[in-house]
């Protein structure tokens, strides 16, 4: 690392240093030029992959895009904040764990139809209607019986 006071290009590390929440590590450097020190840090920069659209535009991964997606599919319907969270959750972390530079919106979409299958089947069945693109009663009938076919997800329990 260079040095920020002289520009020298050679540095040692003098100390090393965890902070408490083991996210980040500091170090303090000593220039091997004109012997003064600083501080760096040490993080993990953790990427989302672009989302390629159907017209071919890229944009960043916005998790609150997916959040909008998820409320409008749900609107109104019997489902608690902590198992949308959940699944919000879930398929950021799919996204991620992919480990791909891009990913594509359809790919995403589809992460989306899973989850609102376990969590409300008239969501799902909303979301589908505008992702799928129904011209006609017999996309409806079509989904609902993939819909019927489906397990039915586990109701939280309450105490």
């Amino acid at each position: 690392m260079k040095c920020p006071f002289c520009k020298g290009p050679d540095t040692q590390v003098v100390d090393t240093r965890e902070n408490e929440e083991g996210d980040s590590i500091r170090r303090r450097r000593r220039c091997l030029s004109c012997d003064k020190r600083f501080t760096t840090y040490e993080t993990v920069e953790l990427r989302m992959p672009q989302v390629v659209k159907q017209n071919g535009k890229r944009s960043e991964f916005d998790e609150e895009k997916l959040r909008t997606s998820f409320s409008r599919a749900l609107h109104k319907r019997p489902v608690p904040t902590e198992l949308v969270d959940a699944a919000i959750d879930h398929v950021t972390q799919k996204v991620f764990a992919l480990g791909e530079r891009e990913i594509g919106s359809r790919q995403i979409g589809e992460m989306v139809m899973k989850e609102l299958l376990k969590l409300d089947k008239v969501a799902y069945i909303r979301f589908a209607s505008v992702y799928k693109s129904f011209q006609d009663v017999g996309d409806f009938a079509d989904a609902v019986e993939a819909v019927r076919k489906s397990p039915t997800r586990r109701k939280p329990q309450t105490n």
